[in-house]
């Protein structure tokens, strides 16, 4: 699998830094990607946080959202994705910062 990140050219919306999508490269889901992802500034500043694909919906007009990618078991396996994702986009923003 292979991280690819879209860095967010205009910053729109306020704090969004980019978008990933994970990208398969071996087994069944080989040439599929899944997108959704997206990156984005911690509201007070410290650090980024990643946001997983989610339907919206509404119940009696109360605006919800679906996860679409949730663990089997273990709560925390969203953890190891997340960091994947931050990695991917610190490694590209540092290149692209690096080349200017």
């Amino acid at each position: 699998m292979t991280i690819k990140i879209v860095t967010s050219e205009k910053g729109t919306p306020a704090g969004k830094l980019a978008e990933a999508e994970l990208q398969f490269t071996d087994g069944p889901l080989e040439g599929l990607k899944l997108v959704g992802f997206a990156v984005w500034e911690r509201k007070n500043g410290s650090g980024r946080n990643v946001t997983f694909p989610a339907r919206s919906y509404s119940v009696n007009g109360e605006r919800r959202s679906f996860s679409l990618l949730r663990p089997l078991v273990d709560s925390t396996a969203q953890n190891r994705i997340r960091d994947q994702i931050l990695d991917a986009y610190v490694e590209q923003v540092g290149a692209v910062e690096a080349a200017v």
